[in-house]
């Protein structure tokens, strides 16, 4: 069995076991959950085939709606909602770690904090320009959230962007001014991600860096039916920060609670982890 069709097989198992497996169940959570947001808000499963995953017209993109719209599996771009047949998705104890990647983790090549400078990585990301204000506007919300890596002389190095939502998060970008930076943040990110119970992240339509990571594509409503169950949960608002109790190069994504910090890393301030001396 290839690694793909062993994502998907526990993707039907759980789908079954939460009782998500018909469109009118998890359609019905979601409406439960957002009651008020439906109605401005087209269904994913009626996407077009051509242009692929085109959902409709956004009308708004204020906070409320924007955090409705990617509960209910739609996300923004050109001032349309897409929904791709397909989705590109990580699961935590998936995530794929690279030697090189397991190196930088181990000798702290890079300090990794989150929500330290979300404006640039806005700008490393060449977020799209109707769209800047809107994350800005989730991130003082406390929905969307930066991982910066930084480099021994202070340097913004690399990171990426996302949105949380329930125990989803949605990869909207990566960047990359030195090897392997960006993958160094999001490993850190996906251990957080993890210990804090998140069950999915969700990068959209698959590109080559994402396989590289452990991304595998998801039929869309399998996504949708997981995606249900996920924000339904309490979801972390507020600026994170890195945790002194967790350390992601002694972290194994196939067991839940490894990641344990040695105290070999130093704090700066309230969320900057840098590498010891």
């Amino acid at each position: 069995m290839s690694a793909r069709q062993s994502v998907l097989k526990q993707v039907s198992e759980s789908l079954v076991t939460s009782g998500l497996y018909s469109k009118p169940a998890a359609f019905a959570l979601l409406a439960k959950q957002f009651v008020g947001f439906g109605p401005r808000l087209p269904d994913p499963e009626k996407a077009l085939r051509q242009p692929e995953g085109l959902a409709g017209r956004c009308s708004s993109l204020d906070v409320p709606t924007m955090v409705a719209a990617y509960a209910k599996g739609l996300y923004p771009q050109d001032m349309k909602w897409w929904a791709p047949a397909e989705r590109a998705v990580s699961f935590p104890e998936n995530v794929r770690i690279s030697q090189r990647v397991w190196r930088l983790l181990q000798t702290q090549a890079y300090g990794v904090t989150f929500d330290t400078d979300f404006a640039a990585v806005l700008r490393g990301c060449a977020v799209e320009e109707g769209l800047v204000e809107v994350f800005t506007a989730l991130h003082r919300a406390g929905y969307a959230h930066s991982v910066e890596a930084w480099d021994r002389s202070g340097r913004l190095a690399g990171g990426l962007f996302g949105l949380a939502i329930g125990r989803a998060f949605f990869t909207e970008g990566l960047f990359a001014r030195e090897r392997d930076a960006a993958n160094v943040g999001f490993v850190t990110l996906s251990c957080h991600l993890q210990h804090w119970g998140f069950t999915l992240n969700d990068g959209k339509r698959m590109r080559g860096h994402l396989s590289q990571l452990g991304f595998v594509v998801v039929p869309r409503f399998a996504f949708n039916g997981l995606l249900s169950k996920a924000v339904l949960h309490p979801s972390r608002v507020g600026k994170w920060g890195v945790e002194t109790g967790l350390d992601a190069a002694h972290w194994n994504p196939q067991y839940a609670g490894t990641g344990k910090a040695t105290g070999h890393a130093r704090r700066i301030g309230n969320d900057t982890l840098l590498p010891s001396a």
